[in-house]
């Protein structure tokens, strides 16, 4: 049988459960992005939360383009199971936040109603980096902010939300983009003046954009796992989502109305996210980049493969410790040494088979915050950072599809790139597919040459 409402009598008695009643709960947020991390991260907090008392706080999920999590959640009545593995053991939850998906496609109208909804406080948002709709200098690209972008939608539902004379949205991204608030508002705001400028100053004066720091490995969820999953709670659950013990979800205490308590289950609410978001991006993000690049050129499919190997750990290591640590400005009690050692346990976690390929995917979204920010930092400071170079040769072999077909949205001009002449300029230069602060110098192109040989 399959996961439902109507067949939870069936559920394994060990399955962690929901302590409030679904039913009886109005939806106060609107999820963008309904993917498996989302339902590992916010609609975890959000349902623990409705746990130890809080109310009123269900989750509608929209889907801006596939249909694929809809057919996967709806027919459970929104419910899935939460499995965390690791060398400790497993242990599974319940999570019953999610109420139903919509397919904005051919939906919109209804997920227009569900945003502009008085009970509904929040939208969030796990779009990705290329979500935003961003040119190359990271204003709004309006050639990609069609019908179907989260902008357009979002403006329907806030252009509703003021004819009814109802307040604005706190509008919550939940991704790694960095200063993922502050950017979201920017270019809401850019589109709106496009588009609608009557909303321009209502959007400034009624919503809010707080940042956040979200941190939690979840692999893809594989059949493989589904049916490890069907085994263990006595039910097939389309919807599962595997993933490590560890979670940690910085926000920035700047709503525009009501909130669930989620600091009552962990999360952290801070008057500035920025040492927490550098720190993820720089540390753990990069060093999830090197490891897929270069554990993909080595052969390895999975994270604890390519960090068991003894000649990427140490890279790695230099990576964190060396190279991104010190060009963080740290909040106060943030221990990186700590950080950095937490990070080597939770990437030899053998239970999670965390897929390289998938990290390695969408490069030209990730590595300017990963890897170029740390390198003009450091040369900045006159220092070299030889584990990130040996990253970027790595990438630049991956640009060339050594590793298989090449999957990024811009993918013909990365590629073009990666087999110009002086790949340097056409990448980083100041017309190159990824203009930066760093560009390298002599000793940079050295070190990577000598990695490409």
């Amino acid at each position: 049988m399959r996961l439902a409402q109507a067949t939870l009598a069936s559920l394994g008695k060990d399955v962690i459960r929901p302590d409030y009643d679904r039913e009886g709960q109005q939806t106060g947020i609107v999820h963008i992005g309904i993917g498996a991390f989302h339902r590992a991260h916010q609609a975890w907090y959000t349902d623990r939360a409705m746990s130890a008392g809080d109310r009123n706080w269900a989750i509608a999920g929209i889907s801006l383009r596939s249909g694929d999590v809809a057919a996967q959640l709806n027919p459970q009545d929104g419910l899935y199971t939460l499995t965390e593995r690791s060398g400790a053991g497993i242990q599974s939850r319940l999570v019953g936040a999610v109420r139903a998906v919509l397919v904005a496609p051919r939906e919109r109208d209804g997920a227009i109603a569900l945003l502009a909804q008085p009970h509904t406080h929040i939208a969030s948002l796990t779009i990705t980096e290329k979500g935003y709709c961003r040119a190359a200098d990271g204003r709004l690209d309006p050639a990609l902010a069609g019908e179907g972008s989260v902008f357009a939608l979002l403006t329907a539902a806030l252009r509703a939300r003021r004819a009814a004379g109802s307040r604005g949205l706190t509008l919550l991204s939940c991704d790694n983009l960095a200063g993922n608030g502050h950017q979201l508002a920017r270019i809401m705001g850019e589109y709106l003046a496009r588009h609608d400028p009557s909303l321009v100053d209502w959007f400034e004066r009624e919503c809010a954009c707080p940042s956040t720091m979200v941190d939690r490995i979840v692999p893809a969820t594989t059949a493989e796992d589904r049916a490890g999953v069907a085994a263990r709670i006595g039910l097939v659950d389309e919807a599962a989502v595997v993933t490590e013990p560890f979670s940690q979800w910085v926000i920035e205490d700047r709503f525009a109305g009501p909130r669930p308590r989620w600091e009552s289950v962990g999360a952290e609410l801070v008057s500035d996210v920025a040492p927490y978001e550098t720190a993820k991006l720089r540390m753990l993000n990069g060093a999830h980049s090197a490891l897929a690049y270069i554990g993909l050129a080595r052969g390895y499919a999975f994270v604890h493969e390519a960090v068991g190997d003894p000649s990427i750990r140490p890279l790695v290591e230099r990576l964190m410790r060396d190279e991104a640590a010190p060009t963080i400005a740290k909040a106060p009690g943030q221990d990186l040494v700590r950080y950095a050692a937490a990070l080597l346990e939770r990437f030899a976690n053998p239970a999670l088979n965390h897929r390289l390929l998938q990290i390695a995917m969408d490069g030209s979204q990730k590595i300017p915050q990963r890897w170029l920010e740390t390198l003009a930092s450091n040369q900045a400071m006159g220092r070299d950072c030889p584990a990130i170079l040996q990253g970027l040769a790595a990438w630049i072999r991956h640009l060339r599809g050594c590793n298989g077909p090449l999957e990024d949205p811009r993918k013909a001009e990365l590629a073009a790139a990666a087999a110009a002449g002086d790949y340097f300029d056409a990448l980083f230069g100041s017309k190159g597919a990824l203009r930066s602060a760093w560009f390298p110098g002599e000793n940079d192109r050295a070190v990577v040459l000598a990695a490409l040989r």
